[in-house]
């Protein structure tokens, strides 16, 4: 399979340089896309599809896209996210029997072989073992059943209404449902938790093998995260009744793009073709960098007389038109005037920019420097401190 030969090829001491020379040579004779139609909407074999800019959930292609589908193991995007908030990472988990024996793709647990918690997260989205997902499902609710229940409190809290979870792996199930839309916004929202991005994107993990001596050695079934430039998520699925299904993810150019496809044929060259699509027509607009100032707040009573704001993160607008740059809302709610101290850092107020299909991306204004309070003892002290220094100078 050329999934075992991209880990075959991983293994070897030349890495990257022989990854790039092998890939070359097997994946550009399956491309679905010539450069000359490579601007044109994508033509692709999968039954539901989306592709979206995570940052505002701006659509940029859409097949059927609000068309309920079974998700098989792309399922366990949304397990994954539920269980970093809701688990402890520290934690060592006891495989069950259920888990040990849950059908499909696994790990192998043994039943009570106890593994980290962080083990079996990484075990469960890069070789998609459903028997890690039950142990931790297991370990966090007590029971596959109230672990779903979680997952869909945390779909309904972001505000997702055509989704269904019966389980945390994606087994058939007739009310286990989501449709594209759905699962790319759920992916998005997870994009923004640092570890969730870190665990989608790795190529190779090592977990210990407990009782037995020596460790696992898991490598990704995502074949973009070894060739297509920027991949960096997220999960295959597959099962007899959903068909090949696929969640990609890929940056470039600090646009993060997510693409899912259901029931495809062509699973690969689908999600290929729409992450070139959106590379090719959205580009970024940089409105504000991180720490640039943005505004100043009058400080009454202060050491010094305004303090100045700056937002946490590069502002980054998608953009299909020059146009669209002439019609981006920006909002400051910021107070008028503050008295006496402000830490450096410090919240003040927020930052919200919305595009003219009502596409929003928001950022903390916090404080760029300190200001202290002409009251405080550190301030007197200052003061004290200076004029004593004056008047050493007159008299020496």
């Amino acid at each position: 399979m050329l999934y075992n030969k991209l880990i075959h090829t991983y293994k070897t001491k030349k890495l990257k340089k022989t990854i790039t020379l092998f890939l070359l040579t097997c994946f550009f004779t399956i491309q679905t896309i010539s450069l000359n139609t490579i601007n044109a909407t994508p033509n692709i074999s999968a039954q539901s599809a989306i592709l979206i800019e995570a940052s505002t959930g701006r659509i940029i292609y859409s097949k059927n896209a609000d068309e309920k589908n079974y998700p098989a193991s792309t399922t366990k995007i949304i397990t994954l996210i539920v269980a970093l908030e809701n688990g402890n990472l520290e934690d060592i988990v006891t495989v069950s029997q259920k888990a040990a024996f849950t059908e499909g793709s696994s790990l192998g647990l043994d039943v009570d072989e106890k593994l980290p918690m962080i083990d079996l997260l990484y075990g469960i989205m890069l070789l998609s073992g459903n028997d890690a997902s039950e142990a931790v499902a297991e370990h966090i609710s007590g029971s596959s059943e109230k672990f779903a229940e979680l997952m869909n409190q945390k779909a309904k809290s972001l505000g997702i209404k055509n989704t269904h979870f019966a389980n945390p792996h994606g087994l058939h199930n007739d009310n286990h449902y989501t449709t594209a839309t759905d699962l790319a916004r759920i992916t998005a929202y997870s994009y923004k938790n640092p570890l969730f991005t870190h665990i989608i994107s790795t190529i190779k993990r090592d977990m210990p093998y407990r009782p037995k001596e020596g460790d696992r050695e898991i490598y990704n079934k995502n074949r973009l995260l070894y060739y297509y430039d920027g991949a960096n998520g997220v999960k295959t699925g597959y099962t007899d009744t959903a068909g090949h299904c696929l969640v990609a993810g890929a940056k470039q150019n600090n646009l993060q793009l997510i693409s899912v496809v259901f029931n495809s044929e062509t699973v690969w060259e689908d999600s290929e073709a729409l992450l070139n699509y959106g590379f090719q027509e959205i580009k970024p607009y940089q409105i504000f960098k991180k720490e640039d100032t943005v505004d100043e707040i009058k400080i009454f009573l202060g050491s010094s007389s305004n303090v100045k704001v700056s937002t946490t993160k590069d502002i980054i607008i998608p953009t299909l038109t020059e146009n669209e740059k002439n019609e981006i809302s920006i909002k400051k709610d910021l107070p008028s005037f503050m008295f006496g101290s402000v830490k450096k850092g410090e919240k003040l107020g927020t930052l919200t920019i919305t595009t003219k299909n009502k596409e929003t991306i928001t950022s903390d204004l916090i404080s760029t420097e300190e200001v202290k309070s002409i009251f405080s003892f550190g301030y007197i002290s200052d003061i004290f401190s200076l004029a004593f220094s004056k008047i050493t100078r007159i008299f020496t």
